[in-house]
């Protein structure tokens, strides 16, 4: 996992109440504005009893400590350690603090788990709410479309996608689905865990940055005053043009001052007044800056579970329809036509020039590449998402043979004869196997890398210096500074311009391409 960040993770696996882990989660979430949730939990593989809700194993919380930097720290919430009963209660006023904006990719799955995991140990109902909330794909869509003016596509991308294209960070999702209820817990897994929700602040924070800039320019963002401050509450409330962070602050430190006098003077707490004074939590959390509640205010959402998603759904089972007859004898039909018949457009018998040209569609495009570094002939469609008739016509026209895995392609073989191939293999390197066999192509080693691996164009034949190859490679491709030492020939494609040269590696010859 390719983790360019300025600081190591500050990662703290929490399993026990007990643990000074514990003790500062508590703390941190009551200094932190902002934090990400994730969850993990062990998938629940061949169902065949009654349908139940994965049990979650893990909780991740990563807390922004302060909204305006970048201080942050992650804790693992171990599901299996911790007696559940103990922090219900501090989950369910964080999942609805009105001071604390979370972050989550698709939260409401987690917090269905979430929820059921905690009803099972007897902490009835659960959690049915989260509030404020910001989902990672609708930052990602804001940012995405405000760029592009246009509305967003439906299609609903990945967290790795999305942290490639906002962060530029590869987010590795391999252990996604490993046994998160085993203990110990590996490195690799606590840093997979961590990462996952630390990386929803990241994104937030290049969120929160581009909507800050946008307010400054539109002059739309509002000034505090430090005048303000100093203000009594019946000035605050008199005042329009104040800021409601100011209000929320007075508030915070009201309660604060409110609470240590009466239990100085009275040695008790008055629980009617104090229920008026202070916040409806029974944990104080800094509020939240301006320009978080802005942003809150304009694109806060909130997760509400209602009582069928508390209930599992069975998994259908797919019934397998009994194919026709006729269905069985089409496919027969298309077996037996997939086998090469011959001869292809290219035969001399035909009046062709002896030269294979293959068409390969977006099924086995990555077949083209390996065929061309051979010296085949191998084009891919003209278009990137070509009809059947596209891929006919062209193939017709240039002569080619059209290779494929679609067996629907083969039901055309009548238009175009002997110029449909279905390849059978999988993997690129027996595809290349299979084809080279079926047409009984001659490779020999003058073809071996004649063709642009990139576009299928010819070399140049003669080959060019280093000194040259600088010069055609200026403004388009870039040489390592390591090959100027080096007694090297170039090669240039004559259709897209790319450079290739030779390096010699275990005394065998490599063609290189950068």
């Amino acid at each position: 996992m390719d983790l360019p960040y300025e600081k190591p993770l500050k990662i703290h696996l929490v399993n026990s109440t007990e643990s000074p882990e514990f003790t500062h989660l508590t703390q941190s979430l009551t200094r932190s504005s902002i934090i990400g949730l994730d969850a993990e939990w062990k998938p629940i593989r061949g169902q065949n009893h009654q349908p139940t809700f994965p049990t979650v194993s893990l909780l991740q919380l990563a807390c922004q400590l302060d909204h305006d930097s970048d201080e942050s720290e992650t804790f693992l919430l171990d599901m299996h350690s911790v007696p559940l009963p103990s922090i219900w209660e501090l989950l369910r006023e964080t999942f609805v603090s009105p001071d604390i904006l979370k972050l989550g990719f698709k939260f409401k799955q987690d917090l269905v788990y979430l929820s059921s995991t905690f009803c099972l140990q007897g902490c009835d109902p659960g959690f049915d709410k989260v509030e404020p909330y910001l989902d990672i794909t609708t930052i990602y869509y804001q940012m995405q479309h405000k760029q592009q003016g246009r509305k967003g596509p439906k299609e609903t991308k990945s967290l790795a996608t999305i942290c490639k294209e906002v962060l530029g960070i590869s987010l590795s999702k391999e252990l996604q689905c490993s046994d998160w209820s085993h203990r110990p817990l590996t490195e690799e897994q606590k840093i997979y865990a961590a990462t996952d929700a630390h990386c929803l602040l990241k994104i937030f924070n290049v969120f929160q940055d581009t909507v800050v800039k946008k307010g400054n320019s539109s002059n739309n963002m509002v000034e505090l005053h430090s005048s303000g401050v100093n203000l009594g509450l019946k000035e605050i409330l008199g005042k329009h043009d104040i800021d409601d962070k100011i209000i929320r602050i007075k508030s915070f430190e009201a309660s604060h001052m409110f609470q240590a006098t009466v239990s100085s003077e009275n040695g008790q707490r008055i629980s009617k007044v104090e229920v008026l004074v202070s916040r409806s939590s029974s944990r104080n959390t800094m509020p939240m800056g301006e320009s978080l509640l802005k942003i809150v205010r304009k694109y806060g959402e909130k997760i509400l579970l209602r009582e069928s998603d508390r209930k599992p759904k069975a998994a259908r089972k797919k019934v397998k329809k009994r194919p026709s007859l006729v269905a069985v004898t089409r496919e027969k039909q298309l077996d037996n036509t997939s086998d090469w018949q011959g001869p292809p457009p290219w035969d001399l018998s035909l009046g062709g020039d002896g030269c294979p040209k293959f068409l390969c569609d977006v099924m086995v495009e990555g077949l083209a590449k390996h065929l061309r570094c051979v010296g085949v002939d191998a084009a891919i469609p003209s278009s990137r998402k070509p009809e059947s008739r596209e891929l006919l016509d062209q193939a017709y026209s240039e002569q080619r043979v059209l290779l494929t895995r679609d067996a629907k392609l083969l039901r055309h073989q009548y238009l175009i004869k002997n110029q449909i191939y279905r390849v059978k293999n999988l993997l690129k390197n027996e595809q290349l196997l299979e084809v080279i066999e079926t047409f009984q192509l001659q490779i020999n080693e003058d073809q071996l890398m004649s063709r642009c691996t990139k576009c299928n164009g010819r070399f140049i034949q003669k080959p060019l210096t280093t000194e040259e190859a600088v010069e055609a490679a200026k403004g388009f491709q870039k040489i390592p500074d390591c090959l100027f030492n080096k007694n090297l020939e170039f090669w240039q494609c004559m259709e897209c311009n790319q450079l290739y040269w030779e390096v010699v590696l275990s005394n065998s010859v490599h063609s290189c391409l950068f």
